[in-house]
């Protein structure tokens, strides 16, 4: 790829929200460097009245107030746990993030894969941060969220329980960066127990903006090792995990110490001469900082002593990190999943900025929520997006001739709507090509054309993503819910292997809408467009003149007031009850 086209990719993601935090959204309205010059100028430390040490910051069912793993949980500052604490000692390491008393290895595994590229553990924790002089209590983290990143404000009481920290740890006791960032992701999350159980690629992806991509080892690609390799030299995120056939199965341990149903981190992969040939070898690491392989390969095996120095790896004994041959790996782990800290291709040899889009969107029961495909009658009914691809890849090894482009499913916020009995929605979508319009297809349109691809499953995890290859043109995605009528929010990510505009096209009565407001001077965001839709639209998503006109009206007739009582163009009012009234 030429220099202006890296440049253009990396200025498109960057307008996309992709790769960068430096503009980053204070979460909850809460500026970090505000608060500390508060604390320092009165000589307190900071509490958290948004997310506070008490029993809802833990949990809503086993981790639920009066429940017995939170009986005698005491909330702590670090100064209370030890004499000195330290934010990140020597830099931080994969050492410093143990396990505690709560299901999350999946996002420990992403941490720990953070700590092995420091321009990418920079932006996750901000410099300047520490228990010195500038101490009041108050730390900050920034995380990528569904297409932005937000900075995080907590302040450091940490629960503990009989005088130890409840949940992550270091292994020396005295450094408190990892718990702190991961009290940070519970605020985010809604409260601590909202992390218990997930995929490693949603903490990779909240640590970098990237695209994840799952591979299952039954099935492995040719080059799977180079594909590994490759993505660890370059910063990329990897973690593997062991399915389990059965509950019964969930961390259990094998007869060589390996954890089923447990998210390890992949740290390493190197190729080293053992009795005159080369052994390809893989580093892993278990949050837990303990319980490890003890096959061929492990800290204590013998194979190391066929290896000559300048090739021995450092082998440590029980800290949770061990080598074991890419045999062996194929042999034990069941997936493995990449993600990238750009949207880079990692399946051939080459290095590629890709291009990428950031759509948001929701399904609302009565007016977006079509269900999938099985639903004939209302499938039509969910958000329509299109995307042209113009120009085919570069590959001239590949004789598969087509436009490569990767689209990602995000379903948003559903960890935090676990306290109201909520979880995870069943999503998907599919894909259709499609000839230039600016309509809302209707249902008539998708009875008789077949879609051309679609995710591989629905599935209710944070996000469905799916590679394809496919001839230059126009398609357009509809992303759902399996079943309708379910309520959510969520946002669609295309990342496109060329510099072509891949772009959203405005569709049926929102676009009448869009076009008509931007000539009375105002825009509208996706959410209100919905609401809008939802009222003046009539079945089949065209708006009838009456309709149209009484929209626009009353429109123009709230922003006239907004910008009447708005008077020194602040962005917000506030409204009395009278006022409400009127």
């Amino acid at each position: 790829m030429s220099g202006m086209a890296s440049n253009l990719a990396k200025k498109r993601a960057l307008a996309a929200g992709f790769g960068t935090n430096a503009n980053a959204v204070k979460y909850l309205n809460q500026d970090f460097e505000a608060l500390r010059a508060q604390c320092l100028s009165r000589g307190g430390l900071f509490s958290d009245p948004t997310f506070p040490a008490a029993p809802e910051s833990l949990g809503f069912n086993e981790l639920g107030p009066g429940s017995y793993k939170t009986r005698a949980v005491q909330w702590k500052r670090p100064g209370e746990l030890c004499s000195s604490p330290e934010f990140i000692v020597g830099g931080a390491t994969r050492t410093d993030i143990c396990q505690g008393a709560l299901g999350d290895c999946w996002l420990l595994a992403a941490i720990a894969s953070l700590t092995l590229n420091e321009d990418v553990m920079a932006r996750v924790v901000p410099v300047g941060q520490s228990f010195g002089e500038s101490y009041a209590g108050i730390f900050h983290f920034q995380f990528w969220q569904f297409g932005e990143w937000v900075d995080v404000v907590i302040d450091d009481r940490l629960p503990t329980k009989d005088g130890e920290l409840l949940f992550v740890h270091s292994a020396e006791g005295s450094e408190f960066w990892s718990a702190l960032l991961e009290k940070a992701y519970a605020k985010v999350n809604g409260c601590y127990e909202a992390l218990s159980g997930g995929s490693t690629t949603e903490g990779f992806e909240d640590f970098t903006g990237g695209i994840a991509e799952n591979y299952d080892l039954r099935k492995p690609p040719p080059n799977m090792f180079q594909i590994i390799k490759k993505a660890i030299e370059s910063g990329a995120l990897l973690g593997c995990s062991i399915d389990i056939t059965s509950a019964a199965d969930s961390e259990a341990v094998t007869r060589q110490k390996l954890v089923k149903g447990h998210a390890y981190s992949l740290t390493g992969a190197v190729e080293v001469t053992y009795r005159g040939r080369k052994e390809k070898l893989i580093r892993i690491r278990n949050p837990w900082g303990q319980v490890e392989w003890t096959g061929a390969w492990s800290d204590s095996s013998s194979e190391w002593n066929s290896v000559d120095d300048s090739e021995r790896q450092n082998v440590k004994a029980d800290d949770g990190e061990f080598w074991m041959s890419f045999t062996e790996f194929l042999r034990h782990y069941s997936r493995i999943e990449i993600c990238t800290l750009t949207p880079d291709t990692l399946t051939d040899d080459s290095v590629k900025h890709w291009s990428v889009c950031n759509y948001d969107g929701s399904w609302r029961k009565g007016s977006t929520a079509g269900g999938c495909r099985n639903h004939a009658y209302t499938f039509w009914m969910n958000p329509q997006f299109v995307i042209r691809l113009d120009e085919e890849d570069d590959d001239p090894d590949d004789n598969e001739v087509g436009c490569s482009f990767v689209v990602g499913l995000i379903q948003k916020n559903r960890r935090r709507l676990r306290k109201v009995g909520e979880d995870m929605h069943t999503i998907g979508f599919a894909i259709y090509e499609v000839r230039k319009r600016e309509v809302h297809l209707d249902k008539n349109y998708f009875l008789t054309h077949a879609q051309k691809a679609r995710s591989e499953t629905f599935v209710n995890l944070r996000e469905v993503s799916t590679r394809f290859k496919m001839p230059p043109g126009e398609y357009l995605i509809v992303p759902s819910t399996f079943e309708p009528h379910l309520n959510g929010d969520f946002c669609i990510r295309v990342f496109s292997e060329k510099q072509t505009e891949t772009r959203k096209k405005v569709l049926g009565t929102k676009a009448v809408i869009a076009r008509n407001a931007s000539l009375l001077s105002f825009t509208l965001n996706n959410g209100i467009y919905q609401i809008l839709v939802a009222r003046y639209a009539e079945p089949d998503m065209t708006i009838d003149f009456d309709n149209f006109v009484a929209c626009l009206m009353r429109l123009d007739m709230m922003f006239r007031v907004f910008k009447k009582i708005d008077a020194h163009d602040s962005g917000s009012i506030e409204l009395d009850f009278h006022q409400v009234s009127e």
